[in-house]
Parts: structure tokens; sequence; C-alpha cells
């Protein structure tokens, strides 16, 4: 019996050091906001704000001004900033024309911009901040989604594993686009 008692003992203690060493230094921490009125679009134009060397967009609708500024803001002060849109939402049935002139004004500041027709909808939409910080949810980067959607954001911060794979997606997708050119 007492035999028994150290082999579990002992088959515990090597369970605990592997639970033990899987479990990062520190945990990533998260934080939500959603729409309407709950803060959505403000968490969305706060990550982008703390932005100091990169930020790359993916974006399904992208019609919201405020994002633009705070866009174009960041390139200003040194951020280097890229953009990658899905092309039918944005392009090809923009009947107001309110993606492409959001569109227009980050060339225009000298913001690289793809779009992407490779799939029926590209319909990601997330935010990758100094290959550090992702933002993503179903928020999209629009009025619509700000101020009358049920949309939300999940900011995720020091979880290199995932935003790693965001990384690897935002550069496959993006590859698969073409340059927009303003008119």
């Amino acid at each position: 019996m007492n035999k028994q008692i150290v082999i579990a003992a002992a088959a515990a203690a090597l369970v605990s050091a592997a639970v033990l060493m899987a479990v990062p230094a520190h945990a990533a921490t998260v934080e939500t906001a959603f729409s309407p009125d709950g803060g959505a679009e403000q968490l969305v134009l706060h990550t982008i704000g703390e932005a100091r060397t990169s930020i790359r967009v993916m974006a399904y609708s992208f019609t919201s001004r405020t994002v633009v500024a705070s866009l174009i803001a960041a390139h200003r002060r040194g951020v280097d900033v890229a953009v990658t849109v899905d092309y039918r939402n944005n392009i090809e049935e923009d009947r107001s024309g309110r993606a492409r002139a959001a569109l227009g004004a980050l060339v225009y500041a000298g913001i690289p911009v793809r779009a992407v027709s490779a799939f029926d909808l590209q319909h990601s939409k997330y935010v990758l901040v100094d290959d550090a910080t992702i933002e993503t949810g179903s928020f999209n980067y629009s009025q619509q989604a700000a101020r009358f959607n049920s949309e939300n954001v999940v900011v995720i911060h020091d979880a290199p594993a995932v935003v790693a794979a965001f990384g690897a997606n935002w550069r496959d997708v993006t590859a698969k686009g073409v340059p927009y050119n303003a008119p």
C-alpha cells in the first residue's frame, strides 16, 4: 500500500510539473466592448492610438471616418500602417461611395491599401498593433457598426501565439489582394 501511495504521489508531482510548465509566465490580458453605446468604437480608436511601430488592418466594411482619421494620425506620427479590405463590399458594391472615400483618404495620406477578391467575402475584422496586440470581433469599421448595430470588440494583449497567428493570416490574405488606387 505504501508503494502505491509513493507511485501516486510521484505521478501527481509529474503531472503538476507538466501543467506548471504549460502555463505561461504571464497571462494575456483581454479588454471587451460592445456597440451601440458600449464603447466598441472608442476601444478600437484607443488601440490604434497606442501603436508605436506598426498597424495592420483587415476589414470587411470600411467606411468609418473616425477610424480613417486615427489611422492617418498614426501614420503621421511614424507608425507603419497598412490596410487590407474586402473588394466586393468596399469597391464593387459601394453604392454610397463612403468606402471608396475612406480608402482614398488612406491612399492619399500614403497608407498602402489592398483589396481582396480571392474569397466570396473577406469577412475578417481585426487590427494588429505593434506585433503585440490584436483587436478583433464582429465590429465592422463603419458608422453603422458604431451607432446602430449590436457588435463586439475584443482586444488581446500579451498573447504572442495569438498575435503571430493573426499576423500570418494578415500576410497570407493581403498577398491575395491587389493595390487599391484611388481615382
